[in-house]
């Protein structure tokens, strides 16, 4: 199997395969995986068997969702490919899933980090506005929430630790400019680990520090115009004596968790246009919210028309995501007439399903405001990042939803 036309074929067939026996997940790394064969070994037995191993290449992080599954899927992959290739060799053939290798000149950078540059504009902010970024409290209190500055050293002989150090000379002499803190090695706050810098910027704004509900938000606005470029966020946590707290969050995590989603959905229905949809979400939700927010529209489009045609049912020439949805919501019974009205919150289902088909309508509504297709005038303002996030998880919500309802209808047939 030297020969790469025959190669293709031999993979074009095990996932002809792997689709014929509901094995949706594993013709999907078939098809998305970059693969390459290798004679990986040599078995004298029976006058000697050469042994090949087919590598499928995932990205580092593709690789690690996979986690346990991972096993299984080669296990179901090799079965088909062996069957496939026995009629033609005595060679043996297995198949291997491995994290392909990324050439990067900042890997040895930390992922996720929060660059220096934007942590300079950050400390430049409060500079402008003179800022106490200890707020009521005093420098060595403060800090102390955040670092063990007895086990950091002094710059002062006269002091054992960096918590004397501080306290004489911002507290007993105060001879330190209140800046002093952005740029001291010890702390390192423009290149330590990502969540002590983020830390420090939520202690700032912690209601014991700053108990101004309204100079709290402010701050924490100016600190989310940077952070978001990076994919951090400060949220709100809870609230303490009617104050918000405030912790940190990493958008792309927020967006893996329904981008992971929406690939389950697509690999149920089998549906490899709405693979490319997915990535291409993936790719925009940070840096192109209005692509996002139209590609999102799109999603759930593709879902409808998928789902419709597995019904044998033709999309009607010119109809919109509106009529899709109506089409598709009439067809899987989304809002059952069945329910009685003595069962308890009846009303309130039937209206979860209506709001739920509704959304669609919505989301098409906001693309075109601001989505992608169309021209704008010149004081036209797009949305951000968290809107973008908003239609996208709005979208998974439905596809999730009619695509298991579609599960049990077929199930039940």
């Amino acid at each position: 199997m030297r020969d790469n036309d025959q190669f293709e074929n031999v993979l074009a067939t095990v996932v002809a395969l792997l689709i014929a026996e509901d094995q949706h997940e594993a013709a999907r790394l078939m098809r998305c995986l970059p693969a390459r064969l290798e004679e990986t070994g040599w078995d004298n037995w029976n006058g000697g068997t050469a042994l090949w191993t087919v590598f499928l290449e995932a990205a580092p992080e593709q690789y690690a969702k996979l986690g346990a599954r991972r096993a299984a899927l080669e296990e179901a992959i090799s079965k088909r490919l062996q069957a496939v290739i026995a009629p033609s060799t005595q060679d043996g053939y297995s198949v291997q899933i491995v994290p392909r290798v990324v050439g990067q000149s900042d890997w040895r950078e930390t992922t996720g980090d929060v660059s220096e540059a934007t942590r300079r504009n950050i400390f430049d902010g409060l500079r402008l506005d003179q800022v106490r970024w200890h707020g009521r409290l005093d420098e060595v209190e403060f800090l102390a929430r955040i670092f063990d500055l007895k086990a950091l050293p002094s710059h002062d002989p006269r002091f054992p630790d960096a918590a004397g150090d501080i306290w004489q000379h911002c507290i007993n002499n105060n001879d330190w400019g209140d800046d002093w803190v952005y740029g001291d090695n010890r702390l390192n706050l423009l290149r330590c680990a990502a969540p002590t810098f983020l830390q420090f910027l939520c202690e700032t704004v912690h209601p014991v520090v700053r108990p101004d509900r309204s100079e709290a938000l402010q701050l924490v606005k100016h600190y989310n115009d940077q952070l978001r470029t990076e994919s951090w966020e400060l949220v709100e946590q809870e609230k303490i004596a009617g104050r918000p707290r405030f912790s940190f969050r990493n958008l792309r995590e927020t967006t893996a968790r329904s981008v992971s989603r929406a690939r389950t959905v697509a690999d149920a229905l089998d549906a490899a246009w709405m693979q490319k949809e997915i990535e291409r979400l993936e790719q925009s939700i940070e840096r192109d919210p209005a692509l996002a927010i139209g590609t999102a529209k799109d999603l759930v489009e593709s879902c409808c028309k998928s789902i419709l045609a597995k019904q044998g049912i033709d999309s009607p020439k010119g109809a919109d995501l509106g009529d899709l949805t109506k089409l598709l919501a009439k067809e899987l019974k989304l809002v059952p007439d069945d329910i009685s009205q003595a069962t308890k919150g009846a009303e309130n289902i039937k209206q979860i399903l209506r709001n739920l088909t509704a959304l669609t309508h919505n989301l098409a509504q906001l693309r075109g405001l601001y989505g992608t297709g169309h021209g704008r005038d010149g004081k036209h303002r797009g949305l951000e990042p968290r809107h973008a996030r908003l239609a996208v998880a709005s979208a998974v919500t439905f596809i999730d939803f009619v695509c298991d309802t579609y599960r049990v209808r077929v199930a039940g047939e």
